[in-house]
Formats: C-alpha cells, structure tokens, sequence
C-alpha cells in the first residue's frame, strides 16, 4: 500500500521479479500514461493514481534496484517516491514539456541518492559493517548471466553520481537534458560522469 490516503497498490513481487529478470540492457519503454490519467491524478484521483502506479512501478523498481541492490530498502522508497508523486500531483503541469516518467524517477534518484549518503554516514561510523550486498550465485550457472552478472556488480561498485547518470541513461533511455534536469546538473556534469563511469566499467570487466 502506498498510502492510506491513495489506496494505491504496488505489486512489490511482480515489480521486483520483473527488474531483476531484466535483460542487461533492456529497450526502454518509452510509452507515457495518458493525459486524462494524469489530470485525474492531478484532481485526487484515487482509480486515476492506481493506473499511474501500475504504468510506472516497474520503471521505479528498476531504477532503486540498480542503484541501491536488493533489499528492503528498494520496497521502502518505491512506497516513497509515489506517496510523494501523489502528494506533489496538484503542482504537476500535465502538458509541460518534462515527461512524467521522468518527473517519477527525479523523486527516485533522489531519493536514492538521500538514502546511500545517510547509509555511507552509518557505515563510517560503524566500520564493522559489510560494505555492500553481494549478488547472490544462481543454483545452476548459466553462461549467459556469468556477464550480466559481473555487469551487475560493476554498477554497484561505481560512485553514486556515476551510478545514477549510468542508470538512467542506459537503462531508462533518458537523454543528457532529462538527466541533468532530474538531478538538477549541468548536461556537461552528465557527460563527464558517464565518460567516468564507462571508463571505470572497462576497467573492471576487462575480463569479460
């Protein structure tokens, strides 16, 4: 449930089965809800809002994953992102140029953003504690996820600025001017921090 007040529902098995079972680098859907979804958000729509949740929980799911790992934590501000969506609905211009995919995933990537700058603050401050989640070996090894894989990993080894523009470009279809809008940047900060992330990924899958 994502808010008493909404009643909207997010299917967290559905979503989270889903992005994991994603392929490296999936094609982007690139559709958006319709206007009078969006109008009906706008006005307090709970029917309408459900409709918005079901289009974009996916696309939200994904984007949490691949910055954050697997955990709790994705559920917990998936559940976050849309009760803010929702609460900042009356403010949003439906016919503004900014897609509403992206507006969703700029409270995503802060959020996420927020969450690994108070999780590096905990952990310096316990040292005890393991540095990241390990992606689990699957029960029978497959060849074809040996890469994905080691990709996976390497994302989760990159700095969360770089993670961030990676993710969105590469995973979402987002161009320079949508991410640096929902990260509030420059497009030259987007640029410089791909080239540094791309970098940073050779390096670590030169075995690959």
């Amino acid at each position: 449930m994502v808010t008493n007040d909404c009643q909207a529902k997010v299917d967290v098995e559905t979503a989270t089965a889903l992005a994991e079972a994603a392929a490296p680098r999936p094609a982007p859907d690139t559709r958006e809800i319709s206007e009078n979804v969006l109008r009906g958000c706008k006005t307090g729509s709970r029917f309408a809002f459900q409709k918005f949740v079901e289009r974009y929980q996916l696309v939200v799911f994904a984007v949490l994953s691949r910055m954050l790992g697997r955990g709790s934590q994705v559920e917990d501000l998936a559940q976050e992102t849309f009760l803010r969506a929702w609460k900042a609905f009356p403010g949003f211009e439906v016919r503004a140029k900014s897609k509403p995919s992206t507006w969703l995933l700029t409270i995503a990537v802060r959020l996420a953003l927020s969450h690994r700058r108070k999780d590096d603050v905990r952990r310096a401050a316990r040292p005890d504690l393991p540095m990241g989640t390990e992606v689990p070996t699957p029960e029978t090894e497959q060849s074809r996820r040996a890469l994905g894989q080691a990709i996976g990993a390497a994302i989760d080894e990159l700095p969360p600025s770089q993670r961030a523009v990676f993710v969105l470009q590469q995973y979402h279809g987002l161009s320079g001017r949508e991410i640096a809008v929902a990260l509030d940047i420059s497009e030259n900060t987007v640029k410089s921090r791909l080239s540094r992330a791309r970098s940073r990924l050779q390096k670590s899958l030169a075995a690959y």
